[in-house]
């Protein structure tokens, strides 16, 4: 059943096209958000094996947090863009080796050292104490060892220690869905943004990920995916 058929017969408007009075009724009826396959399929070409999976990944995650459609869709377009249509978790090209994330320093007395995260001064992990670089990796290309630990403690798995484990689909999956749910990346999160899911909404969230860059582009792909979304009992 598409979205928008399942709106109709729940007859709860009045609250906004996916309020809360909405999301308890899909909530009660134990359904599950799923893809209009020939619809997505007509809009963005068709899809190899490996992309069909990765879709699959980011919507056993969203449905794992209870998401609202239009959340859902953008979340799926952010990983459409940023892995360069893939939809498999990649490692930044270059691996950062341009941002202070993905270089080694060294002080006066040559030991070296990495950034931790984006803040103004600069704080500082050793490399004894952790051996990586926190270059992007994952669907959200996850940066910054601040932001590694937190996934870390969030998630129950050690992507500061093993950040390898970050390009593990599944594991992808919940950073990307969380970590834009709770506003890890920039601060902003994307219930902070999307209300409804309007197009304006959907440029609005691009803050979620990364300030203003392809917010245009992406908030189309947010529009094709929320039409391209059924429903499912589970």
């Amino acid at each position: 059943m598409a979205v928008i058929d399942m709106q109709k017969e729940m007859g709860v408007l009045a609250d906004g096209w996916w309020g809360d009075a909405s999301h308890t009724v899909f909530l009660e009826k134990e359904l599950e958000l799923d893809f209009n396959w020939p619809y997505l399929r007509r809009k963005l070409g068709g899809f190899s094996q490996s992309q069909v999976d990765g879709f699959n990944f980011i919507m056993d995650a969203c449905n794992r947090a209870k998401l609202r459609p239009q959340h859902a869709a953008y979340i799926l377009a952010t990983t459409w863009h940023e892995t360069a249509f893939k939809m498999q978790p990649i490692a930044e090209y270059g691996k950062g080796s341009k941002k202070r994330y993905g270089q080694w320093f060294k002080n006066s007395k040559g030991v070296e050292y990495g950034i931790r995260n984006g803040a103004k001064h600069h704080p500082a992990y050793l490399r004894s104490e952790y051996p990586h670089l926190y270059y992007g990796r994952g669907y959200p290309q996850l940066t910054w060892l601040d932001n590694y630990i937190r996934a870390s403690e969030e998630l129950g798995v050690d992507f500061a220690n093993k950040p390898e484990l970050a390009l593990l689909p599944h594991h992808s999956a919940d950073i990307i869905v969380t970590g834009s749910m709770q506003g890890w990346f920039t601060g902003k999160s994307i219930p902070d943004q999307i209300a409804l899911g309007t197009y304006k909404e959907f440029i609005a969230a691009r803050w979620v990920i990364n300030g203003s860059d392809k917010a245009a582009a992406i908030a189309n792909y947010a529009q094709t995916f929320l039409t391209g979304m059924d429903l499912k009992k589970y």
